[in-house]
């Protein structure tokens, strides 16, 4: 197909594709599927070989979010039966790290709902990176807190914070339909605070929530513009008790094809496939490692996720291995220069710009367009797999062993 060999190409090269080529990506059909996978796989193996790097989640804090973000089962209003509890203490929190870094975790994300931290917040946090950090050599640790006022990503950084979680989630268009208590320009401030105080910025989306081919090509060209240095790709968890409750668009082939676009689009990039997996790709967990170099560890924040020794497993059956401590994650151009576009050029123009390109931690995980551009109508999903929802009842906030 000219259009995978086009795309492989550019991936290749660190290359944007255009708009219509990405477009025409998430228009294929589940004939091409395997086609398009393994095309995005030559992508995915230039940069990152067969090393997968794993993640692992902490909740600090849990349910009582003032904000209404629609997907979120820790919104306000939310019926959710999920765990609520307040700010874990540090020791409580790295004993949490502790399980899923023993499962072969190199990064620790602590995530806390609300708005945003206040000043007193971020020392708590930044005493919890600390603790982590002085009782596990090596971890990484990215901090999700929401939105932050200036000078706070500058505080978490001394702190020893290494990267900052802030998803963009969908695209500017739609975003108000989602939530209404903050606005898309705040999450891109979030993101450009947490690079200008020298953290990773780690940004991505949630597919799932109605959106349009359009849409999700617009976020995805909108992180790029951003330049993360990772790229978390959720899919929507839909728990009752939420406004997104009966939205179940997704099928596994459907994932599949997402995780390619957005591979191809940042094909430098750490992407992540993040919350929902198990729901959506289920039995098809594994093609997705051909894409993605990246997973969370066992639970997530509010939702259980699949058991870590699994997560192992389905590493080793698939031919990936685990990604080490003393490894590094970003490719040798990316790393050294400590930022450097998802898929930028050397010498070419500007991270996302292209003549025709035009346009962090989900709480809870937490179609179409033809190749034209004009948007299509979704195929339909499978039956709701409302029995692969669970809600996460061990680990942080529990006095029960975590599932790492």
């Amino acid at each position: 197909m000219d259009l995978l060999n086009t795309l492989v190409d550019k991936g290749l090269r660190r290359e944007l594709p255009t708009r219509e080529e990405a477009l025409a990506v998430l228009a294929t059909s589940d004939d091409d599927l395997l086609d398009v996978v393994a095309a995005a796989g030559k992508v995915r193996r230039q940069w990152f070989g067969r090393r997968v790097k794993l993640n692992y989640l902490v909740n600090l804090k849990s349910g009582l979010c003032p904000e209404d973000c629609s997907y979120c089962s820790q919104r306000l209003g939310s019926t959710a039966g999920i765990l609520k509890y307040t700010w874990l203490k540090p020791d409580e929190a790295s004993q949490a790290a502790a399980a899923g870094l023993a499962g072969g975790a190199k990064r620790v994300c602590l995530v806390a709902s609300g708005r945003g931290p206040t000043d007193r917040d971020v020392d708590r946090v930044s005493e919890t990176i600390k603790t982590i950090k002085d009782q596990n050599e090596g971890v990484e640790v990215c901090a999700c807190l929401g939105l932050l006022s200036d000078g706070q990503a500058e505080r978490l950084r001394e702190a020893g914070a290494d990267a900052y979680n802030h998803n963009l989630n969908t695209s500017e268009a739609t975003y108000e339909e989602i939530t209404t208590t903050h606005t898309y320009a705040d999450r891109v401030d979030t993101v450009q605070k947490a690079h200008a105080a020298g953290l990773s910025a780690c940004s991505g989306l949630i597919a799932g929530m109605g959106e349009t081919d359009e849409d999700l090509v617009d976020v995805v060209f909108s992180l790029r513009e951003l330049d993360p240095d990772s790229v978390p790709v959720n899919f929507l968890i839909p728990f009752e008790g939420t406004p997104l409750a009966k939205e179940w668009n997704l099928t596994p082939q459907r994932c599949l094809r997402i995780l390619a676009m957005v591979r191809f689009v940042c094909p430098d990039v750490e992407v992540r496939i993040a919350g929902g997996r198990e729901v959506h790709l289920r039995t098809m967990q594994p093609l997705a490692l051909h894409l993605a170099n990246s997973i969370f560890l066992g639970d997530y924040l509010t939702s259980e996720g699949q058991a870590g020794k699994a997560d192992l497993e389905m590493i080793a059956d698939a031919g990936f291995e685990v990604e080490g401590a003393g490894e590094v994650t970003l490719p040798e151009h990316r790393a050294a220069a400590g930022q450097g576009g998802c898929g930028s050029h050397e010498g070419g123009a500007g991270c996302g710009s292209h003549e025709s390109a035009g346009c962090g931690s989900v709480c809870g995980s937490h179609e179409g367009a033809d190749a034209c551009g004009t948007a299509a109508v979704p195929a339909a999903a499978a039956e709701p797999r409302t029995d692969l929802v669970a809600v996460r009842r061990r680990g942080a906030g529990t006095d029960l062993a975590p599932n790492a």
